[in-house]
Parts: C-alpha cells; sequence; structure tokens
C-alpha cells in the first residue's frame, strides 16, 4: 500500500501511527529538574524568531520566504541539539547549542537584527553556566547552522524568485485573470520552481483537477460563494463574517500563537521541541511549493471573475468582502497551510488540547478559542468561502494537499538528520 492510499488511516491514527519512536510525547519532567528553564529557552528563541521576520523579514507577498528562514532556523536547532556528548550536562549543552543555531541562522537570513540577536544570545548564555557544556553546544549551533543555510542557497525561495513574472492566459472561461479592484499581476508563480526540502518534485502530491465548468459539484459551489461571500450578503451571519475576517490575515502569521502554545506545552526534550518548530516549518515550505504547483497547473479563476464574466447568471456588479490575493483559485493556499500544520500538531501533540487562545492582526479586538486542531482547518476552510475568495472545493482541495505533504514530511524527517 503506497503513501497515498494509507494516507486516511494514518490521519485518523494520529501521533502513534505518524511518527516513529523519535517524536513520541516524552514522559513529564520532575519538578526538580531543569524543564522550566529549557521551555524558557525554546519559547525565548520562538519569540525571537517572530520578532525578527516581523521586523527585518521578506515583504508579505513572499511569506514563503519567511517560511524558510523559520526552518532553517529551527532545522539547525534541531540538529545541534539532537546528541549531547560524552561527559556534559544535557540541559546546558541544549540550550547553547539552540540559542547559538538559531542566532546564527537569523543572523544570515536577517541581518538587520543582528544586535538585537546579539542581545538574545547574550541573555541565554549568562543563564547557562561557563565550560564544556556550553561552549560545545555554542559551536554545534554554530555548525549545524552554516550547514544547513549551505544546503539552502540558491534553493529558489527569494522573494524575486518567489514573485518572477507570470505572463497572463488570454482569458477563457475557467481561466484565472487578475482580479478587481487592483487587478494586480500574479504573485508566487516562482514558488513551484523553488527547491523543496524533502518533496521529490513540486509536483508530487498534485491536487486533482478542479471540478469541471458547468457540472453539478460547479454549479453548487459558485451558488454557495455568490450567496455568502458577497460584500453586502443577506444571508452571512455575522459570526461567518468575524470568522472571514479574522482568517484574512497571513498564515504564516496566524499561526504562530498556536504553534507556540505547542511549543509551550510540549513535555517533551528541548530538542523535541525544536524539532516541533523544524518540522512543522519544513512541512509548510513544501506545501506552498507543492500549493504553487496545483495553482499554475490549473489556472482556475476565481469567484468573481466566474460570478462576473462566466454563463451561470451573471452579475457584472458583484463584488467579494474581501480582496481576492494575485493568483488562481485552486487550490486554497490558506487551507494548504491549515492542513499541513494540522498533520505536525496533531503528530507532536494530539488531536485536542486544553483550550488555547488565538488573536488576529486583521480582527482587532477579536479573541477565538480552540481546542482541537482541526478546529483551526475547519475555520480557515469555511473563511475562504465567507470571504468570496474560494470555492469550497479549492478549500477542501487545500486541505488534503497540506495534509499530504505534511505526512510525507513526518515520514522523511530522517533525511534532514541523517548527516550531523
Amino acid at each position: 500500500m503506497n503513501l497515498r492510499t494509507r494516507l486516511p488511516a494514518l490521519i485518523a491514527l494520529g501521533s502513534a501511527a505518524l511518527l516513529t519512536a523519535s517524536v513520541t510525547a516524552q514522559p513529564a519532567v520532575a519538578a526538580s529538574e531543569k524543564k522550566p528553564q529549557r521551555s524558557s529557552v525554546a519559547l525565548q528563541w520562538y519569540d525571537t524568531t517572530v520578532a525578527t521576520i516581523a521586523a527585518g523579514g521578506a515583504p508579505p507577498l513572499a511569506q514563503v520566504t519567511n517560511s524558510r528562514t523559520w526552518a532553517i532556523s529551527w532545522l539547525a536547532a534541531a540538529r545541534a541539539t539532537r546528541h549531547t556528548p560524552y561527559g556534559v550536562d544535557r540541559g546546558d549543552y541544549q540550550e547553547a547549542a539552540l540559542a547559538s543555531a538559531v542566532h546564527t541562522s537569523l543572523t544570515a537570513l536577517v541581518p538587520s537584527r543582528a544586535k538585537e540577536l546579539d542581545d538574545a544570545l547574550h541573555k541565554t548564555l549568562e543563564a547557562v553556566p561557563d565550560g564544556p557544556a556550553e561552549s560545545k553546544g555554542v559551536a554545534a549551533g554554530v555548525r549545524q547552522a552554516r550547514l544547513v543555510l549551505a544546503s539552502r542557497e540558491g534553493d529558489g525561495l527569494d522573494p524575486a524568485s518567489v514573485n518572477r513574472p507570470f505572463a497572463v492566459p488570454n482569458a477563457a472561461p475557467g481561466v484565472w485573470q487578475p482580479t478587481p479592484p487592483a487587478s494586480a499581476p500574479a504573485i508566487q508563480f516562482g514558488t513551484r520552481l523553488a527547491k523543496p526540502f524533502l518533496l521529490d518534485s513540486a509536483d508530487q502530491y498534485r491536487s486533482p483537477a478542479p471540478p469541471a465548468l458547468g457540472s453539478a459539484r460547479y454549479r453548487a459551489d459558485l451558488a454557495e460563494v455568490r450567496a455568502y461571500g458577497e460584500q453586502n450578503s443577506k444571508v452571512r451571519t455575522a459570526a461567518q463574517t468575524e470568522t472571514a475576517n479574522f482568517w484574512a490575515s497571513l498564515s504564516l502569521t496566524l499561526y504562530n500563537e498556536p504553534l507556540r502554545v505547542a511549543v509551550a506545552r510540549s513535555a517533551g526534550s528541548l530538542a523535541q521541541q525544536a524539532k516541533l518548530v523544524a518540522l512543522f516549518h519544513v512541512a509548510s515550505v513544501d506545501t506552498q511549493i507543492a500549493t504553487s504547483d496545483s495553482k499554475y497547473t490549473y489556472l482556475r479563476w476565481r469567484p468573481v471573475t466566474a460570478i462576473r464574466t462566466g454563463t451561470i447568471n451573471p452579475d457584472p456588479t458583484w463584488t467579494s468582502l474581501s480582496n481576492n490575493p494575485a493568483h488562481p483559485d485552486y487550490p486554497s493556499g490558506h487551507n494548504t497551510y491549515a492542513g499541513s500544520a494540522e498533520v505536525v500538531l496533531t503528530a507532536f501533540s494530539g488531536f485536542r488540547t486544553a483550550p488555547f487562545q488565538v488573536t488576529s492582526p486583521s480582527a482587532p479586538g477579536v479573541t477565538r478559542t480552540y481546542t482541537a486542531w482541526k478546529q483551526l482547518s475547519r475555520d480557515n476552510l469555511n473563511a475562504r468561502v465567507y470571504s468570496g475568495i474560494h470555492t469550497r472545493s479549492a478549500d477542501e482541495a487545500g486541505l488534503v494537499l497540506g495534509k499530504r505533504v505534511a505526512v510525507h514530511t513526518l515520514f522523511n524527517q530522517w533525511r534532514l538528520f541523517g548527516s550531523l
């Protein structure tokens, strides 16, 4: 049975089936151990990464570039903390190694934040006793950061490569065209040409073709988004409008809080926490590469174009609640990201967790509470319909694609750690 056919069973089984023992939850740490300090080191550098990318990262139109920064920095940390040299304190070594790896990577990738990163490293190392554990940890972090950076050099995930020019095809039924009001050129076309971390190729899990124009599913999709996604919809509820606005922000930003919750609640070692962050973002990068491949293979028009110019009850004045991103409809990128995130978070943390809160830059003052990772996916899926910018078919296909890529990441993670 190949991966495609066993995927549903893997998703259903959760972490026990998805991961090897190397990512199985670790037993609780006794209060007398250094667990609280180690957890704070992981969270310190998690927050430092968030702040570094927010202040000096790539522009929003190249979100995958910032995902790459996360993946490189925390993959280096996961590799550096994987093995502790004989005769040194494990906790001290791992704290120094994680901080050094993330610091070295971020300084190389976001040099404008060098001073802030130096200050953060100094703060971490001040709490680590001087000696062989600290010095060897720092050296391991630097070494792994340089190795990972070198392995990703020229991978095509810089902003210019990601947003390389795309020639818009001639207008035709079903074919993507720039959307109002900006009618901006297509973005993220070049992502499909980038080098993945673990996928064999960008098209390895390409989504199946979208519903045929005029099919029953196509008509149902279009009717739903026409009714619920219109700017002044009379059927969309206030709660649905809130959902649309809440999940309108960039996925990378929206998932900072859920991933941080998973890291903070992890019962695993510092190395396990680093691996969680690393695999989350490795899967995210590969998912975004796969998403671009499917989008620019099918070039499916956005609902606004279908409703305004199509043959099914055309309405030239129809306007979506949210502005459409400048790339094709199918599959939904927000939902590929959500599907990937759901699988990795479930694999490390189980299907459910204690209630946690999430905020969104696109819905100031709104706080949502969740208890399961799949609830984030559910809201993501509905939000893009209520926003008027995706069909439900595009959203559902996106979730499936993201989950497939994430499962591939988890099954092939050994390729990231096989050479130290």
